[in-house]
């Protein structure tokens, strides 16, 4: 069996994007592809374009305007129904699959709140919702035990690593790099005993970013990344990784989104 091609894009809208989508197929040729900030309600969404692309199941939880997850696959799958309702919300930030390969694989597609501007638990409730909602993350993976047979990727919205900045010292003050996010998501990975799969595959120090604002006149030449989109496997598939892609063109895009599409293989 040839490597199972798994991508995760925080798309920032499937159907504003869903052009964009057969570029990535086209680039990439993903078995698997998981979305995040759909910003799309069920009922809405792109299943016909989706179908054409080559992806016959799909899921999808998504809300109007923001927020929403999705899976899409050329294997079949199984949605699980036991993902929590994330600090009582149900704002569609977590959608769980069990895909039909070789041996299984649970495979979980999460969006981490992004916490706002200001990196202060009581002035900003959103910093505050962040911190919460990685605080049941991870108590719901300690109370799982290790994972096995699993992948959890997602714009996870924190770069946790000094090299995963474009500069650690200006950053370690703004949101997505603070002492507090690093060490809170450093915690729900050790607490699922997850491995990060970029970064066994490419380790520090060198740079690795999967995001680039919008704010930049000129994003490339700035080169003012941060690696907020994460692949996470379980131990067990740690010796299976077998090759990794960061998409970096698809921010030149036409209205591209401000994440790249994340790439890892799975020798199964």
């Amino acid at each position: 069996m040839s490597p199972l091609r798994i991508v995760t894009w925080n798309i920032n809208s499937v159907r504003l994007r869903l052009p964009l989508l057969a570029d990535l197929v086209r680039d990439l040729a993903p078995d698997v592809i998981c979305l995040q900030e759909t910003k799309c309600p069920d009922e809405f969404f792109p299943h016909e374009g989706l179908e054409a692309l080559g992806f016959p199941y799909r899921a999808a939880k998504g809300m109007k305007g923001y927020n929403g997850v999705a899976v899409l696959s050329r294997v079949p799958f199984q949605i699980r129904s036991s993902d929590p309702d994330w600090c009582a919300r149900g704002d569609c930030r977590h959608l769980s699959v069990d895909l039909d390969v070789p041996g299984g694989l649970e495979l979980h597609d999460f969006y981490v709140p992004a916490g706002g501007d200001i990196p202060d638990r009581e002035a900003n409730p959103k910093f505050a919702h962040k911190l919460d909602f990685i605080a049941e993350a991870t108590a719901w993976s300690r109370q799982r035990g290790p994972a096995k047979r699993a992948v959890l990727v997602g714009d996870l919205n924190i770069a946790p690593l000094e090299d995963d900045v474009w500069s650690h010292r200006q950053m370690v003050k703004v949101i997505s790099h603070t002492p507090v996010e690093v060490e809170a998501l450093t915690g729900w990975q050790q607490a699922g005993g997850w491995e990060d799969a970029i970064r066994h595959l490419v380790p520090p120090p060198q740079k690795v970013y999967t995001w680039w604002s919008y704010r930049a006149r000129d994003w490339a030449a700035a080169d003012r990344g941060r690696r907020l989109d994460h692949v996470w496997v379980s131990n067990d598939l740690l010796g299976r990784l077998s090759g990794h892609h960061i998409h970096k063109p698809a921010r030149g895009w036409t209205q591209a989104s401000d994440h790249v599409p994340v790439l890892v293989e799975l020798a199964l």
